[in-house]
């Protein structure tokens, strides 16, 4: 099966950190947040990956080139014009038209078996499913409704007529299996959403639409807060599996776990590192320096006597002496 990732998005939320870095190129425990969710794909069994690109482009096929290297074939689609989820998804129809295909967003992090997301989605015989789960709050949940089959029923734009009096509202996660009928009901070149557009048709006439729950871990990054959240729950292991990640474990300074530290970093003795710390590579820690949950991206610089908590600190930036950052997102 062949999949396509979504990373075409501004990351606007995360800003200042995505002025000048792509979403995709976001660092999750020191490494880009589209080589967690390619080593996923490649886990199990998919390797011809084709991604739809638009912000800053250039930083992420120069980084991945044809991903050979990463243990998969990669092919690009870029969008001179952002066409939305939909009309990305026939940007790509040349690579991906011909049998079922799997799309996943990139801004996720999640433990899952993609594998028996397939096979449901086969033995229902069904043109789409979304891989769901319970919401924290209805506030929270997409307008997707289900009934008690796990089939779909209600989506905001499609008509509420005729609906089973027992159904449940869900969480899409940004996963979903698809047929490449959907092709045809997607206009070329136009800005076009699959959840808005495409799928109310798709129930409207009665196709079969079924979701897949998920219970194990998933959270994406589309917040600053969810982005530290992430952090703290990988540190704390809550999410088995996952992309192996290198930590120097340095014996330099005070640590007090769980942190991560990067390759060719310089902390002073008397720095205090953690917990919930993580630092990109060629960080350097000063004297009497303080980090805790907290992210520094690679190049980061914490001056002497500084102080840094619930903060997130992109490439190259450098806090001064005596400084004092608490809730602050700083990039260069």
């Amino acid at each position: 099966m062949k999949a396509m990732i979504l990373a075409a998005g501004f990351g606007t939320r995360l800003q200042p950190l995505t002025h000048k870095v792509p979403k995709p190129m976001v660092p999750i425990m020191n490494r880009p947040i589209l080589e967690h969710t390619i080593h996923l794909l490649r886990t199990h069994g998919i390797r011809d990956i084709i991604v739809n690109l638009h912000h800053l482009p250039e930083q992420i096929t120069d980084h991945f080139r044809d991903g050979k290297s990463f243990g998969v074939q990669l092919h690009w689609s870029n969008e001179p014009e952002i066409l939305g989820t939909a009309g990305g998804i026939k940007k790509a129809q040349p690579f991906l038209d011909g049998e079922s295909f799997l799309v996943i967003n990139s801004d996720v992090v999640v433990d899952i078996d993609l594998t028996k997301v397939i096979s449901f989605h086969k033995s229902q015989g069904s043109a789409l499913t979304l891989v769901v789960r319970e919401g924290d709050s209805p506030e929270q949940c997409d307008p997707i409704e289900v009934d008690d089959n796990d089939r779909i029923v209600h989506m905001v734009g499609a008509s509420s007529m005729n609906m089973p009096d027992d159904t449940t509202r869900v969480l899409f996660t940004g996963i979903q299996v698809m047929e490449p009928e959907i092709f045809d009901r997607i206009p070329e070149n136009k800005f076009y959403g699959t959840t808005t557009d495409v799928f109310p048709e798709m129930l409207k006439d009665g196709l079969p639409m079924f979701v897949y729950w998920h219970n194990g871990y998933w959270k994406d990054i589309g917040t600053i807060q969810s982005y530290l959240d992430v952090h703290k729950d990988l540190l704390d292991g809550r999410m088995e599996g996952g992309l192996p990640i290198d930590n120097s474990n340095s014996s330099d300074g005070h640590i007090t776990q769980p942190v991560l530290i990067g390759k060719n970093c310089t902390i002073a003795d008397t720095a205090n590192i953690g917990p919930y710390a993580v630092l990109g590579d060629n960080c350097t820690v000063s004297d009497h320096a303080v980090i805790e949950h907290a992210i520094c991206w690679e190049g980061v610089t914490l001056g002497k006597n500084s102080h840094t908590q619930q903060s997130v600190l992109g490439n190259g930036v450098a806090i001064e002496e005596k400084t004092t950052l608490a809730n602050k997102t700083l990039a260069q």
